[in-house]
């Protein structure tokens, strides 16, 4: 018989399509081997209301909490009054709380996996001191939050920096309570255990749990269907692929279309640089009266616009942990641009076809190289990631976080 667990996360884990999801969809299916999970979670996107019924397949038991984005951020309000960070009444249900003391008690269980440092709030009560617990922090949010101050200004970099600050105070008092604390990267962990100081005993209990990547779904050779009716096969594109509501991402396409884009696009006024993934902002979705720039917003799958592209830039001015967006490109043979920090917490990867630089002088050129070129197949990255990156072989570690022994 399978021994119990609680898993708690932010957003509903599938499908694996962006950041969070494709760590929490594979974490899951990586546990449900091993356990069986109690999942509770929220819903901000009633489009994934469709996938319930997947979760459910990996699940002894779910609870699914439709988050009111709008009533999400008044409530977060409250924040300013208590000294907590906004993060945590925004994502704070009743109804939650209540699932997770009642599962815990009527199920007897004694172990609890988090993802994301907001739900760590419903396992911090004085009846869950016993609940052997492990988070995935994945990357620092609160250093996230210092980037976004540094770039805001008025009132919301005020906002932003008490953020940064009221957050990391709480990451720092999650990290005391719960027996293992996980980021993404050796470099984010190397960082948080410098935040907590001179704690020894405590870095023993700052792990990494990095991320991996399905070779086989992302792969030249796998079977795609492209949806839309972009004619990318006959194009010559460069491309960007992510979440556009996410301000790194918004922030990033928004910097190389003023930096970069205009030297490209006079070189070779035919090419195009397809900004690929759903929910662009208002910012974003302008981006398209640019000549050359195509927003597609949400697509079926992302795989046939890097399959036909002839580069893939990930040009982050903001960043923290690991970009999966270069991970994918690199599983699908492309060569990759991308920024110092874009590449953070990615070691040791073949250099071929993965250019690092945040000079828009050396980018430009880079670029239009790519384009005047024919296509090139980065098979080196590719080989790399197969090598190095496979999920289970990521994943292993949590067993033993959990305390489970292999196989059991």
């Amino acid at each position: 018989m399978k021994e119990k667990l609680l898993y708690l996360c932010h957003r509903i884990p599938f499908p694996a399509n962006k950041g969070d999801k494709i760590t929490t969809c594979n974490t899951l299916k990586f546990l449900s081997q091993y356990y069986d999970i109690y999942l509770g979670c929220f819903i901000d996107d009633p489009f994934d209301h469709r996938y319930i019924s997947d979760v459910e397949s990996y699940c002894k038991e779910t609870l699914f909490i439709d988050l009111n984005t709008q009533l999400a951020k008044v409530k977060g309000l409250k924040a300013f009054f208590t000294g907590k960070p906004i993060t945590l009444p925004y994502y704070y249900h009743p109804k939650m709380q209540q699932w997770v003391q009642d599962t815990v008690r009527t199920q007897q269980i004694h172990k609890a996996f988090i993802y994301s440092g907001c739900m760590a709030q419903y396992v911090l009560g004085d009846e869950m001191s016993s609940l052997h617990k492990v988070i995935q922090f994945a990357d620092i949010d609160s250093d996230k939050w210092r980037q976004y101050a540094e770039k805001a200004t008025g009132v919301m970099r005020w906002v932003y920096q008490r953020e940064h600050r009221t957050l990391e105070k709480f990451e720092q008092y999650v990290a005391n309570r719960f027996a293992v604390s996980c980021f993404i990267s050796d470099n984010e962990t190397q960082l948080f255990r410098e935040m907590l100081g001179d704690k020894p005993a405590l870095h023993e209990h700052i792990q990494t749990l990095g991320n991996g990547i399905d070779c086989e779904f992302f792969s030249p050779q796998a079977e795609q269907t492209l949806s839309e009716p972009y004619p990318i096969s006959k194009q010559n594109y460069v491309i960007f692929t992510g979440a556009m509501n996410y301000w790194a991402n918004a922030d990033a396409v928004t910097w190389f279309v003023e930096a970069i884009w205009p030297k490209v696009h006079q070189a070779l006024p035919d090419s195009k640089f397809y900004i690929v993934g759903s929910s662009p902002t208002k910012e974003v979705q302008e981006l398209q009266n640019v000549p050359g720039v195509v927003v597609t917003g949400r697509v079926e799958d992302v795989r046939p616009y890097l399959h036909y592209a002839k580069a893939a830039v990930a040009p982050m001015q903001i960043a923290r942990g690991i970009q999966n967006k270069i991970l994918e490109a690199m599983a699908m043979e492309k060569p990759v641009l991308t920024t110092g920090l874009g590449i953070e917490g990615i070691e040791d990867y073949p250099e071929a076809d993965v250019f690092v630089s945040d000079s828009p002088q050396e980018i430009a050129p880079w670029v239009i190289a790519k384009l005047s070129d024919a296509m090139h197949s980065a098979t080196q990255s590719r080989a790399w990631l197969e090598s190095t990156y496979s999920w289970p072989a990521k994943l292993n570690p949590l067993l033993s976080y959990l305390g489970t022994r292999h196989g059991h």
